[in-house]
């Protein structure tokens, strides 16, 4: 339902309170343009308020680049957990101060009187500009299947999972081996329950590469790489929504080694393909699912890494990872019956999918991503922030929002004063 008895009117409409929507806040702040943020939840953050208890930033904390308000804590090279990340979001709230509706789902956007519409339940907001900052996150993706598996099995997404506590009694088959799968399947373990892992082709990383964090590199290349000749590329326009490499912020931060999960008793599955009642089948390759993950950091970041220190003349030391103790595939099977594995739960760990329905006007490509230059749509007084390689491979988390908030605003000032 649209309503239309209460109208708001603001020169720009913020849609979405995480990360991107309050640096768009910020810098719309500070060009003196009329604003309000709106968003569906019934407190700011964004998609953190959907990640579990346990849950710890998996980049360390100096990534945490907000504009205005960079990390300033004592632990720099820690890991965040999730509440600290959103005390972090809402004193940069409190500090930007931006005019905010919460609990407020727009549920229609549209073109009207030259100017820009969007429709919730309660409120119809009048724009002449509006930035969807909704996130990478909106919508769970739960496959088919899952429609199959019998109702006495509880099923969940990760976007719901909070606890293992929370599960059923018995076993677990996790769903997917991106950062999520992974995590949840480690915490799984660790809290002594009996994990069943249906094992995606996504890569593993080493959390340290010649004496520095994963993230360090990252950023370095991010902020100088450009300097020397050096920069993360687009491989294509379907590589947006490929996984990132899999690694934890728990414990201090460490890498993930599947199989090594799977000499500790989880059980390890090919991709899950399809299910009946109490019956799970499964992909015959696992063996080429793990050593695809094992494989792909030395394929891909490792390359970029060391072009870069020697382009910027690091002093790094060599790459002293150990040896990969075997590699040896535990012993799987390509069906599994969950009520006699003892198997209560199934947690889908199979990513999201962007959903801009609700966005009635002609900028989407075939992805379902917005055509634009930078942020800039080809809808006039249309612009997007926080989406995977917006403008880079940082545009969707804290190290990249911001700049391209800044952009965006640049232009939105721009049209205002045309």
């Amino acid at each position: 339902m649209t309503g239309r008895g209460r109208v708001e009117r603001t020169d720009t409409l913020v849609i979405g309170g995480g990360q991107a929507g309050l640096a768009t806040s910020y810098w719309l702040t500070k060009a003196g343009i009329d604003h309000i943020v709106v968003d569906r939840r019934d407190r700011l953050g964004g998609g953190w308020n959907d990640r579990w208890d346990e849950f710890c930033l998996v980049l360390p904390n100096f990534t945490l680049l907000m504009p205005g308000m960079p990390y300033d804590g004592d632990d720099p090279d820690g890991f965040m957990p999730r509440d600290d990340v959103l005390k972090y979001l809402s004193r940069y709230a409190s500090q930007v101060n931006p005019s905010v509706r919460l609990a407020t789902n727009v549920n229609r956007l549209a073109a009207e009187n030259g100017g820009l519409v969007a429709y919730t339940s309660g409120t119809t907001f009048q724009a002449r500009n509006v930035v969807l900052a909704t996130g990478p996150y909106p919508r769970p993706r739960i496959p088919a299947a899952a429609e199959k598996i019998s109702a006495d099995i509880q099923q969940l997404h990760t976007n719901d999972y909070r606890r293992p506590t929370q599960l059923a009694d018995g076993a677990v088959l996790v769903v997917g081996t991106g950062q999520s799968g992974a995590q949840i399947a480690e915490e799984l373990h660790r809290a002594g329950r009996e994990v069943h892992l249906s094992v995606s082709k996504k890569p593993a990383a080493p959390r340290r590469y010649r004496g520095r964090d994963l993230g360090w590199w990252l950023l370095s290349i991010h902020q100088h790489g450009a300097e020397v000749g050096v920069e993360m590329k687009l491989q294509s326009p379907a590589a947006r929504f490929d996984g990132n490499p899999i690694l934890s912020g728990q414990g201090g931060g460490h890498s993930i080694d599947l199989r090594q999960l799977g000499r500790e008793g989880v059980r390890l599955y090919g991709r899950l393909e399809s299910a009946d009642g109490t019956t799970v089948r499964f992909t015959d390759d696992l063996a080429e699912r793990l050593v695809f993950a094992e494989t792909q950091f030395d394929k891909t970041q490792r390359r970029l890494f060391d072009a870069y220190i020697a382009a910027a003349k690091i002093d790094a030391p060599p790459d002293d990872r150990p040896a990969p103790s075997d590699s040896a595939v535990p012993a799987t099977s390509t069906e599994l019956d969950l009520a006699a594995a003892g198997i209560g739960s199934v947690v889908w760990a199979t990513g999201y999918q962007l959903d801009f329905g609700w966005v009635d006007l002609p900028v989407f490509d075939e992805w379902g991503y917005p055509r634009h230059a930078r942020g800039v749509t080809t809808q006039p007084g249309l612009y997007a922030v926080g989406l995977p390689w917006l403008h880079s491979v940082a545009s969707s988390v804290f190290v990249g929002a911001g700049a391209d908030a800044a952009h965006i605003v640049e232009h939105i000032a721009a049209r205002n004063a045309s």
